[in-house]
């Protein structure tokens, strides 16, 4: 049997991962407009000590699913299938694609031979598979993260990387290493009966939502909002001072945040050309502006793992990242009152 799906279109926003590259080609598949699902929420949570060494890690309030997460204000869920076999694992995903369903598969860097990490450095990537030919023994598989591929892979080699324990094996497995693959693919549920078109009125509930996150109390145990944004950076800070490693925990979770603002940013430039809003453009620059320091801060937090940043330094650039943020979000209070 051989089967490749239609309709399967590559996506990719430079600032944001894999995560959100097969988030966006799998909700495409299903009829969603990919920027208006990723983009439309912004904000901060994240509930300490929490983060795994997974390219696509994203943390989840109680509750939610990885996709309901990212994207909170459309009726999608997803749910992680953990079959923990090779040979069952690419059974389900088999099943998914002959039934029409192409499928998110975690995979290890290390063993596919057109990533650039191939039998170098081990790290928990993601993928998506879209086609099979029994009598070849092949996947058809895409992925949209640099150099990109769009090819059909021995299925041999896809189950090597994606029964892989992950492990480190020296100083260059950093950040992606230490969480094993399992063989665990993703389902997505898209509720379409529930979606609603794109108007000033969502577009207006969805920014007071926004806002509303933003200035929610740090609860105490969660980091939530703009003060629990700044409660985790400043813990980054005493961290460094008393010598302890932060470069992992603040380069994945950095990861996270620069992917939703930066898709924000572009969110609201779509909308306000769309709504003939030129404030809403402006504002999408202003978030734009804050992507970027996110970008710079984990270019900051790699540099922490040799001791080549101090805690000082560190604070600065927590500091750029606060104020464009206050920034911003001023800005969306303003933006409100004309739409």
């Amino acid at each position: 049997m051989k089967v490749v799906l239609d309709g399967v279109r590559p996506w990719r926003h430079d600032l944001a991962g894999c995560l959100h590259a097969c988030a966006a080609t799998l909700l495409a598949h299903q009829g969603l407009p990919p920027l208006d699902a990723l983009g439309a929420a912004w904000g901060f949570y994240y509930p300490p000590g929490d983060f795994r060494q997974e390219e696509y890690y994203y943390p989840c309030r109680p509750g939610s699913s990885l996709l309901s997460a990212i994207a909170p204000y459309h009726p999608i869920t997803s749910r992680w299938h953990l079959p923990g076999d090779a040979d069952r694992g690419w059974a389900e995903v088999r099943d998914q694609v002959a039934a029409g369903t192409p499928v998110a598969v975690a995979v290890d860097n290390f063993e596919l031979p057109f990533r650039p990490a191939y039998q170098d450095v081990h790290a928990n990537h993601m993928v998506i598979v879209y086609g099979f030919d029994d009598e070849e023994r092949t996947a058809r598989v895409l992925d949209t993260v640099p150099p990109r591929f769009d090819g059909d892979l021995p299925i041999e080699v896809l189950t090597a990387a994606r029964h892989s324990g992950n492990e480190a094996q020296h100083d260059r497995d950093m950040f992606f290493a230490e969480s094993p693959i399992a063989d665990r693919w993703l389902e997505v549920t898209v509720d379409h009966a529930r979606l609603r078109p794109v108007d000033r009125q969502v577009v207006t509930a969805r920014l007071l939502r926004n806002l509303a996150g933003f200035t929610a109390p740090d609860d105490g145990d969660d980091h939530v909002g703009l003060p629990g944004l700044e409660s985790f950076l400043r813990g980054m800070e005493q961290r460094l001072v008393h010598g302890d490693e932060v470069a992992d925990e603040l380069f994945v979770v950095a990861g996270g945040v620069l992917a939703t603002t930066a898709l924000h940013a572009d969110w609201l430039t779509d909308a306000g050309r769309e709504l003939d809003a030129p404030l809403l453009r402006e504002l999408g620059r202003t978030v734009d502006r804050v992507a970027h320091h996110w970008t710079a801060l984990r270019i900051t937090a790699a540099l922490t793992r040799k001791g080549d940043v101090s805690p000082r330094r560190l604070r600065r650039r927590h500091d750029a990242i606060l104020g464009a943020t206050e920034q911003a979000l001023y800005q969306t209070e303003a933006v409100l009152a004309d739409l």
